[in-house]
C-alpha cells in the first residue's frame, strides 16, 4: 500500500550538537548545498539537526506519529550486514538499528522512512578526495586516505585517515569534526557519493521520489 505523501519532506538527522546553534546552522546550510548539488534545488527537504542519534530517533517517531512526511538519517556506526542489504536493492535499515541501538521500528514506519550514512557522514568524503584535497590545500596527503569501498571503512579508521592526511597541511588546520565536516559536505559531489555508497543513493532517490508526488 502506498502511503499518502505530503509536500514537505522533513529529514530528522543525527548531528549538529545538542546545544550549539551555530553548528546546527552550519549543518542545515551544508545539507542544503548537498541537496542542491544532487539536483534538488527546487525540491530540497527540510533538514532538522537533532543532536544525538537518540534525539533524532525520538523526534522522527514523534513527527511520524503526527502524520508528517518524515525521514530518519543517522550514522550506521558500523558495518551493515549483508543480510540487511541485498543485491536487488532491498535495504533493511531497521534490522541494523535493532542490533546497533536496540531501536524497535515504530508500527507506522516503513523501511523507506529510515536511512543510514554508512558508516558515518565522514565516509562520504572518501568518494570525492579531489574536493577534500582542494579544501585543505598544500600538505594534504590524499594517498593516505585511499581505502575502498567507502562503506567498508571502519568508522574509527575514517577519522584516523582524515587526521593523518591533514596533519601537515600548510593552509588549513588538521581535520576537525566541528569546524570542517559541514564545510566539506557542502563541497563534495553528491554524484560521486551516490556512486560509491548505495545507501547514500537510496537516501537521495527516496527524497526525489517523495518530492515528485503531489
Amino acid at each position: 500500500m502506498v502511503k499518502p505523501i505530503q509536500s514537505e519532506v522533513r529529514v530528522y538527522a543525527e548531528g549538529g550538537g545538542n546545544d550549539c546553534n551555530q553548528l546546527r546552522t552550519d549543518m542545515r546550510e551544508a545539507f542544503s548545498k548537498f541537496f542542491e548539488n544532487a539536483g534538488l534545488k527546487d525540491r530540497k527537504p527540510r533538514l532538522i539537526p537533532c543532536g544525538s542519534r537518540e534525539n533524532a530517533f525520538n523526534d522522527f517517531c514523534m513527527a511520524l506519529a503526527q502524520g508528517k512526511n518524515a525521514l530518519l538519517l543517522v550514522d550506521s556506526e558500523g558495518p551493515v550486514l549483508s543480510s540487511q542489504t541485498s543485491t536487488i536493492n532491498h535495504f533493511e535499515p531497521w534490522a541494523h538499528l535493532k542490533v546497533q541501538d536496540h531501536w524497535i521500528k515504530p508500527s507506522h514506519a516503513h523501511d523507506e522512512d529510515c536511512h543510514l550514512m554508512v558508516q558515518c557522514m565522514e565516509s562520504w568524503f572518501f568518494a570525492d578526495l579531489e574536493a577534500v584535497s582542494n579544501f585543505y590545500g598544500q600538505g594534504f596527503k590524499a594517498n593516505n586516505t585511499l581505502v575502498q569501498p567507502i562503506e567498508k571503512i571502519c568508522k574509527d579508521d575514517v577519522f584516523k585517515a582524515l587526521n593523518k592526511a591533514t596533519k601537515d597541511c600548510k593552509t588549513s588546520a588538521k581535520y576537525g569534526k566541528g569546524p570542517h565536516s559541514f564545510k566539506l559536505l557542502a563541497l563534495i559531489s553528491p554524484d560521486k557519493v551516490m556512486k560509491a555508497s548505495p545507501w547514500a543513493k537510496r537516501f537521495i532517490d527516496e527524497i526525489k521520489k517523495r518530492k515528485s508526488i503531489t
